[in-house]
């Protein structure tokens, strides 16, 4: 009997995955057995994400043998640690579908030996675009960290705060969530946070 999970990743702002679960619930096969595995927990604090470790041990002792997921940003939305991922699990035989990313689903029935080739084509094109991504990303903290030279008031926020700042907004925080967790250093060694103000202000300003 193939074995298969559907991993539904909600954070707790979000409404009851019930409507994810029926969308998971068509990719499924009937001769799979599946069970259901849901976890509260942004897909970026990966130190927390205790099921989801659970699950990848699971994959790593071939127990698992598919994994479905809504769409691919339930695993992870940095492209760099997703690509990853999808090697970890080709790695240990384990393939992962996803409702939102049904194109995918052609390329599980390429066959041998194609299916490796064009694997591992996407697998890089991933990888690009993961590359890409930062590129644009660190231009993108240069150009407003030029631009808040010269400027009078309290002193510019160091690149590598926007950089932080930027970072908890792609991993799904919200605003305050981001707030409470950046901070800096004022003179004298006064710690402050990033006010709600200039999270807005640096995510605006590095929007694409």
């Amino acid at each position: 009997m193939t074995t298969a999970i559907i991993y539904l990743r909600t954070s707790t702002e979000e409404q009851n995955p019930q409507n994810q679960l029926q969308d998971c619930k068509e990719l499924i096969k009937d001769n799979w057995k599946h069970e259901v595995i849901e976890e509260k927990q942004s897909a970026f604090k990966d130190k927390d994400r205790v099921v989801f470790e659970l699950i990848k041990t699971r994959i790593k002792s071939r127990e698992i043998e598919h994994l479905i997921v809504w769409d691919w940003d339930r695993l992870f939305r940095n492209r760099k640690l997703l690509k990853e991922f999808f090697e970890f699990c080709k790695f240990h035989d384990c393939k992962i579908h996803s409702f939102r990313q049904k194109w995918f689903e052609d390329f599980h029935n390429i066959p041998k030996p194609f299916d490796e080739i064009i694997s591992e084509l996407v697998l890089n094109l991933m990888g690009w675009i993961a590359e890409d991504e930062s590129q644009k990303k660190s231009e993108r903290v240069k150009i407003a960290y030029k631009n808040r030279k010269g400027k009078w008031g309290r002193k510019p926020l160091s690149d590598n705060v926007i950089q932080e700042v930027l970072d908890c907004h792609n991993k799904g925080m919200d605003l305050r969530s981001i707030s409470e967790s950046v901070f800096y250093w004022e003179k004298h060694r006064n710690k402050r946070s990033v006010s709600l103000g200039a999270v807005h202000k640096i995510i605006k300003e590095n929007a694409n």
